[in-house]
């Protein structure tokens, strides 16, 4: 492979865009073209979802509304949403548009709060999902070749598979890891070498203590890509992965009551939000609130409609993540969106302030003598809510820089959110970590 077709590490350097042969036919479209082919696809999928789908045919009934009733892309604001409630509700298959014969994979999530919410697949849906993660893997600069190391758990969980299926379309060598284990992962990439990494930017974070307690100087590993995905992450962590890794940080974005990750991807050579791959998903953000569709470029409640899913057609779902719509710049015709930093019910009201956990982060990872581990603790005293944030030391941070780090968190915290909290920085290794999604916030309030 010769050195233009792989991006060269360094938290600095940008790496090289895509070649337009490179590409698939969507990422050349004009605006215009791509308008028409969504509202093709849109009106055919409402049809679709009506027809096959009770959940949709009584929704769409209830609201007044038809799939003829839409006639230009606008229209689509006049149908229902879908929620994750409503796929709990049909617990597990009543949501499928296709015969159980026809389905080839089935997903769900963890159900921890609730039943799980089940997510199917076709033989032409499982081909589609391989199709737009290899076109993600392709935007964050992977090639034919590069070994991927994917760190995302295997099973009923998309990211692992999704990734999985996704890195052999895109013509490179998987390297299967999953999660856990880490010690192990950190000798494999050792000796395998891979280029790529997939994985929950939280668990690199661990990798990269790994690496360091082992004495392995991170910048000096073959990888030269991080495609980081499964929950939000800073501008802030992107910068402390590149610099302590010596790569290129990227976003893949997807869930899987859409379709699992490859939704959207970070392209490498801007790093600047993620392109939606408009072709198969439509978006739109909503006024958290109000449930209205809000313009370009003003932050709401991200929407998303499925184009081409035959197994699970999805109207309308509330993704509860919080982003705005942008131009696209790396892929002109495509909308971007801006990086998910937070979700509708990830926000903490306390004492009459919104707060979300990146505002934390962001104070946590600019703040000497802690790592970027931390979770946030809700409690109840004498009526009044407070918040304890707990963050780790680093190996060499002593008592008295413990001490300091805490004061400069707490100071962060109400100079830049305007809130008091309590702050304990505990030792090394002693937070609750995950191969998936992080806890963030663990709320102990009665009631």
């Amino acid at each position: 492979m010769s050195d233009a077709m792989a991006p060269q590490a360094g938290s600095g350097r940008l790496g090289p865009a895509l070649p337009a042969s490179l590409m698939d036919p969507v990422e050349r479209m004009s605006r215009e073209e791509l308008a028409a082919l969504q509202l093709d696809r849109l009106r055919a999928t409402l049809r679709y979802a009506y027809e096959r789908v009770e959940v949709y045919r009584r929704k769409f009934d209830a609201a007044g509304v038809h799939p003829e009733d839409c006639r230009t892309l606008a229209d689509l604001a006049r149908f229902p949403f879908t929620t994750k409630a409503d796929l709990r509700d049909s617990y597990p298959f009543g949501m499928f548009a296709v015969p159980q014969s026809e389905v080839r994979r089935i997903h769900a999530s963890s159900g921890t709060t609730g039943r799980p919410t089940v997510v199917g697949y076709t033989e032409n849906d499982l081909s589609l999902w391989a199709d737009v993660v290899a076109r993600s893997i392709r935007a964050a600069g992977g090639r034919p070749g590069h070994k991927v190391h994917v760190s995302y758990g295997y099973g009923l969980f998309t990211g692992g598979l999704g990734a999985h299926y996704g890195a052999e379309r895109a013509g490179c060598t998987v390297i299967p890891a999953s999660g856990g284990m880490t010690a192990r992962q950190v000798q494999i990439i050792q000796d395998f070498k891979p280029e790529i990494i997939m994985v929950t930017p939280s668990y690199m974070l661990t990798l990269l203590d790994e690496f360091e307690r082992q004495g392995i100087d991170p910048r000096g590993t073959s990888l030269r890509i991080g495609i980081f995905g499964a929950e939000p992450w800073t501008e802030e962590m992107r910068r402390e992965i590149e610099e302590r890794l010596d790569i290129h940080a990227v976003d893949i974005y997807g869930l899987s009551e859409v379709m699992g990750p490859g939704v959207a991807q970070e392209c490498v050579d801007t790093k600047d939000g993620l392109h939606i791959w408009e072709d198969h998903f439509y978006p739109e953000v909503v006024d958290p609130i109000t449930d209205e569709v809000l313009p370009e470029g003003e932050s709401g409640e991200l929407v998303f409609t499925s184009l081409t899913k035959e197994a699970l057609p999805i109207i309308r779902y509330r993704t509860r993540d919080l982003t705005r719509l942008l131009p696209g710049t790396a892929r002109p015709g495509l909308r971007r969106m801006e990086k998910v930093t937070g979700r509708c019910d990830d926000m903490i009201i306390l004492r009459g302030v919104n707060l979300f956990p990146s505002q934390v982060e962001e104070v946590v990872l600019r703040t000497p003598g802690v790592a970027p581990h931390f979770q946030l603790e809700l409690t109840r005293r004498e009526r009044l809510d407070r918040l304890t944030v707990r963050a780790e030391a680093r190996p060499d941070a002593g008592a008295e820089q413990r001490a300091a780090a805490a004061a400069a968190i707490a100071r962060g915290v109400k100079d830049g959110i305007g809130l008091t909290v309590e702050v304990e920085v505990v030792d090394p290794e002693t937070l609750e970590r995950s191969v998936g999604k992080i806890r963030r916030i663990i709320d102990r309030r009665e009631g």
